[in-house]
This record gives structure tokens, sequence and C-alpha cells, in this order.
């Protein structure tokens, strides 16, 4: 049983399209299932509301907690959070009408919709009917991917995601602070949804950029000195600057010694696409404790950072070969 994906109704609360996602769990459904279908089939058809929160009094009478609100959900009453007044929760199927425009105009097709952590972080990620070659048969396809929290002091995130097909290596649209990859939305705002579609762009103009940079790394050579440099900085050693002269994490050995096996290393074999694409196959598929701690990392926790700086460290170095 996986450790962080919900149980619900005595089957994990994750549903996905085609093959089983590069985690392994799921739920399989119809890939023209609505975005309604997909919310009921991940078994996200349950709501969350704000309910007072009461305490004691010394005289032995019950009152309402001042500015405080319980965030419950409807179908178990489970507490998720403590939050306040002015929280707005952003309910699942609201969340998932998000992606009806997209779907039912065919820009999109429902891939995968799950729940993590008992329901406090819900996302839902629809195929973009967009996709680019770095090189021949070396294909990246592009996906939304819409993470809903429901827990204070989180944001709505909503963000393109590229994915190599050949190895399923989630990348990153992160190149230097200028790029926007993404739209957070903080609770103490209600969501809007069309406000939140045009700050986030059309699909087409976000994959042009990583397009971009892919064949620019595919393009560019690295030296067997810069790729030591670029993991060492990737993967640091955790200690004093006299024993990191002599030494370089285990991390970094290990992408040294991966940088030929991965999936997909023979397309751009020596370019700093491939070092960049042994980050982010280590951390999609390597490290961490199990399949559903490593995508929870990739998409919304440290790997995901790791991602980013190792595509802009890549970049700056394959300006500088």
């Amino acid at each position: 049983m996986s450790a962080n994906i919900e149980v619900r109704n005595g089957r994990e609360s994750f549903a996905h399209v085609g093959e089983p996602p590069w985690w392994g769990l799921g739920n399989p459904v119809d890939p023209d299932s609505t975005p309604k279908e997909m919310q009921i089939a991940a078994d996200l058809d349950w709501e969350v509301e704000k309910r007072d929160l009461t305490y004691e009094t010394v005289d032995g009478k019950r009152a309402i907690a001042p500015k405080k609100k319980a965030l419950v959900r409807t179908d178990d009453g489970k507490l998720l959070d403590i939050v306040g007044d002015d929280w707005h929760p952003l309910n699942n199927a609201q969340a998932f009408e998000f992606f009806e425009d997209f779907v039912r105009h065919g820009d999109m097709q429902m891939h995968t919709a799950g729940s993590l952590d008992n329901g406090r972080r819900v996302w839902a990620l629809a195929k973009v009917n967009d996709a680019f070659e770095v090189f021949k048969s070396d294909v990246v396809e592009q996906y939304l991917l819409l993470s809903n929290p429901h827990v204070y002091g989180k944001c709505i995130d909503v963000r393109m995601t590229p994915i190599r097909v050949v190895c399923q290596n989630t990348l990153s649209l992160a190149l230097g602070s200028e790029a926007k990859r993404g739209v957070r939305v903080n609770h103490r705002n209600p969501f809007d949804e069309e406000e939140v579609k045009a700050m986030l762009g059309v699909a087409a103009e976000k994959l042009a950029i990583y397009k971009e940079a892919a064949r620019f790394l595919g393009k560019k050579k690295y030296t067997k000195t810069t790729l030591v440099e670029y993991f060492d900085n990737v993967f640091p050693l955790n200690t004093d600057k006299e024993y990191k002269e002599k030494q370089i994490s285990r991390r970094a050995k290990m992408a040294i010694e991966t940088v030929n096996t991965q999936p997909g290393a023979a397309y751009g074999k020596g370019t700093w696409w491939q070092a960049f694409n042994t980050v982010t196959y280590m951390t999609d598929h390597v490290l961490g404790r199990n399949n559903d701690t490593r995508m929870q990392s990739a998409w919304f926790g440290y790997n995901q950072k790791v991602k980013n700086s190792a595509l802009e460290l890549a970049t700056k170095m394959a300006e500088a070969a």
C-alpha cells in the first residue's frame, strides 16, 4: 500500500488514462473521460467546508473560537486543517471544472488525478495536444497540472509540466527568474478561473520556451570536467570545504554512473540535454523511499526545486561551452 496516496472506498484515490503512470499506481479510465468523470474515478467526489471551532470556557460552557475555522471533509467529517475566517476553499468540483473548456474544445485530454495525505493535496493533470522533438523520436509532451491543497499556508498551483516520453521524466519550465512557468493563487482570495487562465497564458507559448531551451542543450557538449562540476553543484556534498575538494557526494557519483545508462541516453549523447535528463531521471525514478513519495517530491517538493536549479545551471554551462 502506498504511503501518501489516499485510500478511499477500499482503493487508491488515483485515476489515470492509458498505461499506468511512471509511479505505477492508479485506476484506469477511458481516454475520452470528462473532467467530472476523472474526478469521480479518482474518488474525489467530496467537498470541504469551514466549520466553527468551539472550546470549553472556565465555567463549563461552549464558546466559538474567534477568527478561526475547522476545514473539514464533508464525506467523512475528517479535519484537514485549521484556517482563518478569510480562507477561501477551492472545492474539488470547481478545480476539475477548470479543465472543462480545454477538454471540450479538444485542446487537452484528462490524464491523471489523485489525492495525497488523506485529501490535503488534490491534483489533476491534463495532456495538452502539443509536443516537440529534441532529436528524432525523442519527444517531449506538454501537460497542465493543477494542484489544490486543502491546507493552510499552501497556494493553489497551476503550471505547465513537460514530460519526456522516452523516460517519463517530469521536466521544468523555470528558465530563470524572468520565466513564468505557472500561477500560484493564495486562498485568501476566491479562485477566479478566467483570471488564472489569462495569467497562465497559452500552452503553446510556454512549450515554445521550453522547446528552445531543450534544443539548445541538445546542441552543446559537456566535457568530463564540466560534467563532474555540474553534478557536484546539483548534488552537493554536505561537509566542509577541505573535504569537499577531495570528494563528491554519493548522489553526484550516482549521476555520473547513470548518465550513459538512463532511458533515453542514446539521444543527444554527450550533450547538456543528456546531463540535465540524468538529474530528472534520478529525482523522478531513483531517489526517495518509494514511487509515490518520489512523485510528490518531483511535482511539489524539494526535487522540483532541484530540477529547476539543474535546468538553469545546465543552460549557463551550455552557454559557456
